[in-house]
C-alpha cells in the first residue's frame, strides 16, 4: 500500500530543544536517521532524498527584556527557514517529512505547506495541547504553543513566519491523545471548537471510530491535511525517550493503526514526527518507534 501518488520523499531534520528547553531532543533527528529511516522508506519504493539538518545555536540568555517567551529570536529564525525549507521541498513536487527536535518545529513546518496549500486540515498527535500563548504559558516554553500560533494566536513575530494571512481554521483541526491540557488551552480549545480526542474517547469508542471522524473533519473541505506525531502521544511504556511523558497514552499498536487509516485515506500533505530524546531513551528504542510509524503512515502494509 502506498500513502502517496508521488513516491519522492525529502526529510529534513531540525536538532532544536530550545523550545522545550530540555537537553536531548536536539539528538532526535540524528537518533531517527541510526535507527534506519532511509532504508524503511527505501524499502517502501521511495525516492528517498535526505536534506540535512537545519543550524540550531544555543544562545546564552535564555529570555530577553521584550517578551518572556523562551529563545524566541532562534526559534523564530529556525522557523522561518524550516518553513523555507518545507515550502522548496513542496516546490519540487516532493512530501516534506520534518525530524524533530521539539515540537515548536511545527511552527516552520505548517507555515512552510500553507504555502501551497491555503486549506490545510492537521491531525495533531500529542499527549498535549500545545494551544498555550505567552498570556497562558505556565512555562514560556514555545514547544507548547504551535497550535496556537498556526492558528493566527500569540507572539506577533512567531504568527508572521511564512506570512500572517497563512493560517489553519480550526474546525479542520484535530487533537488526539490528549490528557495533560493546562487550564487556558482547555478554554481555549472550547471557545474555538477545535475537536479534541482525548484518551477518554480513546479508550471509550476506539481508534477507528477515533481516526474515522478525525480524517473526515481534517480533511473537510481542505486541499489535504499535515500530520504532526509527537512521540509523548504514546504510553511512556512504548516511548521512553521523550521529553514530557504523562503516563496512559496511546498503545504501539493503537498508535500504528492510527497512522496505518490515514495512510489508507490518501489525504496526507506533510508530516513530522518530533520530541525523540535518546538521552533517556533505551537502547534508541523510541527512535526505533518513530522509523517504524513513518513506515505505517507512508504506506508500509504487512500483507
Amino acid at each position: 500500500m502506498t500513502a502517496l501518488k508521488e513516491k519522492r520523499i525529502s526529510i529534513v531534520g531540525v536538532p532544536m530543544n530550545l523550545g522545550a528547553d530540555r537537553l536531548g531532543v536536539d539528538l532526535g533527528p540524528v537518533a531517527i536517521r541510526y535507527a534506519g529511516v532511509k532504508g524503511r522508506l527505501e524499502r517502501l519504493g521511495y525516492d528517498f532524498e535526505d536534506r540535512g539538518d537545519i543550524q540550531v545555536v544555543r544562545p546564552e540568555n535564555a529570555r530577553d527584556a521584550k517578551s518572556n517567551l523562551k529563545y524566541l529570536d532562534e526559534v523564530v529564525r529556525v522557523n522561518t527557514e524550516l518553513c523555507n525549507s518545507v515550502a522548496d521541498i513542496m516546490s519540487e513536487g516532493r512530501f516534506p517529512l520534518v525530524l524533530g527536535g521539539d515540537h515548536s518545529i511545527a511552527i516552520g513546518t505548517i507555515a512552510g505547506v500553507l504555502q501551497h496549500k491555503k486549506n490545510l486540515g492537521v491531525i495533531w498527535f500529542d499527549a498535549h495541547g500545545d494551544i498555550n500563548t505567552a498570556e497562558t504559558s505556565p512555562s514560556g516554553n514555545i514547544h507548547g504553543m504551535p497550535v496556537a500560533v498556526a492558528l493566527g494566536l500569540g507572539h506577533e513575530r512567531l504568527i508572521g513566519i511564512g506570512g500572517a494571512e497563512n493560517k489553519l481554521n480550526p474546525k479542520n483541526i484535530v487533537l488526539i491523545g490528549s490528557r495533560d491540557l493546562d487550564s487556558g488551552e482547555r478554554k481555549l480549545l472550547k471557545e474555538l471548537g477545535v475537536t479534541v480526542f482525548t484518551m477518554h474517547e480513546v479508550d471509550l469508542i476506539g481508534m477507528p471510530k477515533v481516526m474515522e471522524e478525525a480524517i473526515r473533519v481534517a480533511s473537510d473541505g481542505t486541499d489535504g491535511v499535515h500530520v504532526s506525531f509527537d512521540m509523548d502521544a504514546m504510553d511512556p511504556f512504548y516511548a521512553t525517550g521523550t521529553g514530557t511523558r504523562v503516563a496512559g497514552g496511546l498503545s504501539y499498536r493503537e498508535s500504528h493503526l492510527a497512522l496505518e487509516l490515514i495512510a489508507q485515506a490518501g489525504i496526507m500533505t506533510s508530516a513530522e514526527f518530533v520530541e525523540v530524546n535518546p538521552l533517556i531513551d533505551n537502547k534508541n528504542e523510541t527512535a526505533e518507534t518513530a522509523v517504524a510509524l513513518m513506515d505505517s503512515l507512508l504506506g508500509g502494509w504487512l500483507l
